[in-house]
């Protein structure tokens, strides 16, 4: 299974002050749909990974939650795409949860229910915290900035966000390039695979040439006699 982990608020839509609370606050952001479908057709499952203290805080109920998603999910498949889960923490930064990026219980949790090797998942999303949970997580980290407080800087990316951190402009330019990385990665795969098969054949052939002669000889010296015809 490959998978592409996506942080919500200010990655896939736009982020809203007091947290997304209805259905009509949810807005994608600008190429964000198309590059959900565009991963999805490369072989890629998309799922969520977002920390929303709003439920704690009793800002909205689950019912609301599930509209947002349904409503979110409705335009992601009319661009052609889908989302395959949600994965999200409900805690207050008080509570003490695991869950809560920074830290990786929500990508360990990704991880336990698709059975992956974290470190081979790709994780993208538009704060320090998003990148610092992928890293404590094992996953390749990716920044995108469209959120609402982007690094001042991303050549070098300041000290708090992890060594190794990719940046792009938005989750657009993410799936542009991430899935032009991983064809070329499929096709250098490919041919490495196709030359050692074609050594493999050269060897056989090898062998069966070298096997042969004594063959030949032994059926050359064969001789078959019949019975004499009676007289």
């Amino acid at each position: 299974m490959k998978l592409v982990i996506v942080d919500r608020d200010g990655t896939l839509c736009v982020e809203r002050e007091g947290y997304l609370q209805t259905p009509d606050d949810w807005a994608p952001l600008p190429g964000a749909l198309d590059a959900i479908a565009r991963l999805n057709h490369a072989g890629y499952q998309v799922v969520i990974a977002a920390n929303l203290p709003g439920l704690g805080r009793g800002l909205f109920d689950m019912a609301a939650l599930n509209a947002i998603h349904a409503r979110m999910n409705k335009q992601v498949a009319a661009a052609g795409g889908r989302i395959e889960a949600v994965f999200f923490c409900p805690h207050t930064p008080d509570e003490g949860c695991n869950c809560r990026k920074p830290l990786p219980g929500l990508f360990q949790q990704i991880g336990e229910r698709y059975k992956l090797d974290l470190t081979q998942v790709h994780a993208v999303g538009d704060s320090e915290r998003d990148v610092q949970a992928a890293v404590a997580a094992g996953c390749v980290p990716h920044l995108v900035l469209t959120g609402k407080a982007p690094p001042a800087q991303t050549d070098p990316l300041p000290p708090p966000f992890p060594v190794g951190t990719r940046v792009h402009t938005d989750l657009a330019a993410f799936a542009t390039t991430f899935i032009a990385e991983m064809q070329a990665l499929d096709a250098a795969r490919a041919e490495t695979e196709a030359k050692a098969r074609a050594e493999q054949m050269k060897k056989d052939t090898v062998l069966l040439t070298t096997a042969t002669p004594a063959g030949v000889r032994e059926l050359e010296v064969l001789e078959v006699r019949y019975p004499a015809p009676p007289a």
